[in-house]
């Protein structure tokens, strides 16, 4: 039997299936549409299909290096308990090792992970594990040296909070302090020019208006506003921020004794920005009553 784009659209609609699975699952039961579903169903495709409703905000950073190319990967699950797993570990680790040569998200996504996409190993491990799982983010960054650190590391190069810093001179020991600040810390920017001059200039309107409040002259509200913008920007950007290893110096002046210049970093935080819906019990029970 013919198969038509109609019906791949059709069983696409109703599964949620992939347009190559949809053809597929259709030419193995000679278009029969129950046993096509049937058949997506038992290689678990469209299973996975309909979990991808449900929100990933579980899940885990991973973080690799290659010579002077650090990557930061985020990878989604629903629960935390699929995070501690082994076998999705082990898919997140491979997807971070190649996501060194891949130049952004949608390209990490179609990379060879032995034999299969990296999106249809992501989709296979969705069948198999039975929670949905979304690739989220993936950052870049290049540097002379390049170090990263992982904060409560689940296992090895990989946990809730992933960092890298770039930099040039200085040693992987002062770059780890570094990244285990920017994890500390969470600063917005590298400096005062890499920072959002939105988050800036609201936040010169929020002090301005403060200043002005105190009913002083229009010289010495200058100065407060001045100050306190300074102020302001020590506490928002890594270089200016009081080094966690030493609250004496900032930043830039222990990288400057430590004989190094930061470039650059990546921060990523699993599930950072991610609204998950809340449920109480008795809701979700009557949800799952309902079907």
């Amino acid at each position: 039997m013919a198969i038509t784009a109609a019906m791949v659209k059709e069983l696409r609609d109703s599964t949620g299936a992939g347009m190559m699975d949809a053809k597929k699952a259709l030419s193995e039961n000679d278009g029969d549409m129950e046993a096509a579903v049937d058949w997506l169903r038992t290689k678990g495709l469209a299973k996975a299909a309909k979990k991808s409703g449900r929100t990933a905000a579980e899940g885990l950073v991973a973080v690799a290096v290659n010579g002077g190319t650090g990557v930061a990967v985020e990878v989604n699950s629903e629960t935390d308990f699929v995070a501690k797993n082994s076998d999705f570990q082990d898919m997140v680790r491979k997807i971070a090792s190649v996501a060194t040569d891949a130049s952004d998200l949608d390209a990490l996504k179609a990379t060879d992970l032995g034999g299969k996409t990296v999106e249809s190993t992501i989709t296979d491990k969705i069948a198999t594990i039975g929670e949905n799982m979304t690739l989220r983010r993936m950052e870049k960054i290049t540097g002379e040296t390049v170090v990263s650190y992982v904060h409560n590391a689940a296992t090895d190069g990989m946990g809730k909070i992933g960092v890298l810093v770039a930099m040039t001179g200085g040693d992987e020991a002062f770059g780890k302090q570094v990244a285990m600040h920017v994890a500390a810390v969470n600063p917005a920017s590298l400096g005062e020019a890499d920072l959002d001059p939105s988050i800036v200039e609201r936040e010169r309107q929020v002090l301005t208006d403060q200043a002005r409040e105190s009913g002083k002259p229009e010289q010495v509200i200058e100065k407060m506003i001045d100050g306190r913008m300074k102020k302001f920007l020590s506490e928002v950007t890594l270089l200016g921020q009081s080094f966690v290893v030493n609250p004496d110096l900032t930043v830039a002046e222990a990288a400057k004794e430590a004989g190094a210049e930061i470039t650059g970093f990546i921060r990523l935080e699993v599930g950072e920005g991610i609204e998950v819906e809340k449920e109480d019990f008795a809701a979700e029970v009557a949800k799952a009553a309902q079907g």
